[in-house]
């Protein structure tokens, strides 16, 4: 079965696509030109002509490239193509006059051949009509050394800021483009993938296997340059960052050059894997160059590619300048020094044994009794709970019940109220499960009514509405509340006697009753018909046992 997506006409998907950018917040002062030759062509809603203008555009699929840069500081427009395909020289001089004045534009044009013939065409028409226009050519990639003409990668970004910072500032078209031209020259960029990208092939079937990675792999989903062995994050982006490092020094760059570095997403890579691809390069022998960062974050993407790429520009006072001056574009990353993660002291957590241990014979004898209990019915409730989840109910209590006999000598047993607080902070660190946390919620805030000066079976009552406050599940949802809130009910008017029945009882009615919440809730009634809450039985085996 081929990937699925999210897709009305296929012919569409562009034009509709960028009406979607245009009502979100990214297209907050953007248009597009009516329906013709240039309705891709996506510009400032209130364009101005007193400035140069700085156009970039190509093939779609690379969102948020190229419209998603159109804004003051940036581009002027964008004209999109369709999927990886150039846009037509009519939508190219559409663009070129609707934003072009007096002092001309530039048109910043990645190095792929329908790039640079339909941009070139349109240049030379607008041109003809006497607006002055430039161009440059942004070929990054360093994939294969040797190649005649490298292909443009995410490094074209930086020009378009460095441009665009230039035009806002009032520079000349002359002044622009050579500094544009220069920038592209020192741009390097480098990308790796885990997998290729379906450009809406029917049957496509990607080329790389399980185990596979490639480097140097274009944004149209071009083969790479090496196809290699998958390895952890840290060694693939030693891999990249080595090869881009390589070509640094091939350009004779000392080691005291200074760099700008964009970390780019290149289309379904998830945000905690490129933090944590950021985290690898912080590791790279590269990041100690690095003046200024960008991303990580999707800037040129490649449709569902699953990869990033990596691109430097070297950097000059004057290009620093350009790429830190702010602008209000969602899609820009920005970027800023990198810094070592920051950390702050932690906070001084309450020790487990907060209270001096003390003695109470009495009470010492019913904790161990109650941890036993709790330990030996572990296989049965275990049992119980694979017939209606995953069977660890017993298992938690167990636990449970071995972290408080391991700790009987450690106790404040003569302070009820610190000795509630301790089994909660025990439980909390100590017991498995859910029901762990929430014994551990219902001790916590039954020491603390004990120690305002509720008796104890008031103190438990307390407790258990805690409970109920955060784990949501009242009586009658099927859970251990149904033995544990009538026992403690009838303990506090009762004793140990009257809660030990109330606590069967409860537990018994969970045989017909309908789960409302807890694992329960999501098995079928049938599965659940006749078998009791193993939460519940517990509580009732515990109370029955006591007694």
């Amino acid at each position: 079965m081929g990937l699925k997506r999210f897709l009305n006409e296929r012919d569409a998907l562009v034009d509709q696509a960028i009406d979607g950018v245009l009502a979100s917040r990214a297209g907050e002062g953007l248009a597009r030109l009516a329906d013709g030759p240039g309705r891709r062509v996506v510009l400032r809603a209130t364009p101005s002509s007193d400035r140069v203008a700085v156009i970039s555009g190509g093939g779609s699929g690379h969102e948020p490239a190229h419209a998603g840069f159109v804004g003051p500081g940036m581009l002027d427009a964008a004209v999109c193509g369709e999927i990886f395909a150039s846009p037509p020289v009519d939508a190219v001089l559409a663009a070129i006059l609707a934003v072009t004045g007096g002092a001309g534009c530039l048109l910043v044009v990645k190095n792929y051949t329908g790039d640079r013939l339909n941009f070139g065409l349109a240049a030379e028409q607008a041109r003809g009509l006497g607006l002055a226009v430039e161009t440059v050519i942004v070929a990054d990639d360093i994939a294969l050394p040797d190649q005649a003409r490298p292909r443009g990668l995410a490094g074209t970004l930086f020009v378009h800021k460095i441009a665009g910072a230039m035009a806002a500032n009032g520079h000349t078209l002359a002044e622009i483009a050579q500094a544009a031209r220069a920038a592209a020259s020192e741009t390097l960029s480098i990308g790796l993938a885990l997998s290729d990208c379906n450009a809406y092939a029917p049957g496509h079937v990607g080329r790389l296997g399980p185990d596979e990675i490639e480097l140097g792999l274009g944004i149209h989903g071009e083969p790479g340059a090496e196809t290699l062995a998958m390895a952890d994050a840290d060694a693939l982006m030693a891999l990249a960052a080595g090869r881009l490092e390589q070509a640094i020094a091939a350009r004779g760059w000392g080691g005291d050059t200074r760099l700008a570095l964009l970390l780019n997403g290149l289309g379904t890579v998830p945000a905690l894997e490129m933090s944590l691809l950021l985290d690898s390069f912080r590791r790279t022998k590269l990041a100690g160059r690095v003046a200024l960062l960008g991303g990580p974050a999707p800037m040129m993407t490649a449709l569902d590619m699953n990869g990033f790429s990596l691109s430097a520009l070297r950097l000059t006072p004057e290009r620093a300048r350009a790429l830190g001056e702010p602008v209000a574009i969602p899609a820009w990353p920005g970027l800023a020094a990198p810094t070592a993660p920051r950390t702050r002291p932690a906070p001084t957590l309450p020790a487990l044994f907060a209270a001096p241990a003390s003695a109470r014979p009495a009470a010492q004898a019913m904790i161990v009794r109650a941890a036993s209990l709790l330990t030996a019915m572990q296989p049965e409730i275990d049992a119980l709970d694979a017939r209606i989840g995953d069977g660890d109910t017993g298992t938690s209590f167990a636990q449970a019940g071995r972290a408080i006999a391991a700790s009987i000598d450690r106790l404040p047993l003569a302070d009820e109220a610190a000795l509630l607080a301790t089994l909660g902070r025990l439980l909390a660190s100590q017991a498995g499960g859910s029901s762990g946390v929430l014994l551990s919620i219902l001790f916590s805030a039954a020491g603390q009514a004990r120690r305002d000066g509720d008796a104890l079976p008031a103190s438990l009552r307390k407790g258990l509405e805690r409970l109920q406050a955060h784990g949501g599940a009242r009586q009658g949802d099927r859970t251990m509340i149904d033995a544990l809130a009538p026992a403690l009910e009838a303990l506090e008017t009762g004793g140990l006697a009257a809660a030990a029945r109330a606590a069967r009882r409860g537990a018994d009615a969970t045989r017909t009753m309908r789960a409302g919440a807890g694992r329960a809730a999501n098995v079928p009634e049938a599965a659940l018909r006749d078998v009791p809450d193993p939460g519940a039985e517990a509580v009732a085996r515990l109370f029955e046992g006591l007694l």
